[in-house]
């Protein structure tokens, strides 16, 4: 099974500056720990301590958040697209 991972330019460094990889995985945390696997170091700028993914960063599969579906236990199939969204702040007061 494989996914389509789009990945943020902050992120490229990790993955020889490929803006998208395929990997295996049959839910979110699968494919976050192939990630990690093919391109080490990766995790830590996605997850806490703890496993769970930083609250800065968004997962979207298939254009859907995963905060609204089962989180890191979010099921994929073949051919789904994981995009890494990093959060924007700032601004002007």
């Amino acid at each position: 099974m494989s996914v389509v991972v789009r990945i943020p330019t902050p992120l490229q460094k990790f993955t020889q500056n490929q803006s998208a990889v395929e990997v295996g995985g049959t839910t979110i945390d699968g494919v976050v720990g192939e990630l990690d696997t093919r391109f080490p170091g990766i995790r830590e700028r996605l997850c806490d301590d703890s496993g769970a993914i930083r609250k800065f960063i968004n997962l979207y599969l298939n254009d859907e958040d995963i905060r609204f579906m089962d989180g890191e236990k979010t099921a994929v199939q073949d051919g789904d697209e994981l995009a890494i969204i990093p959060a924007i702040a700032g601004g002007r007061r």
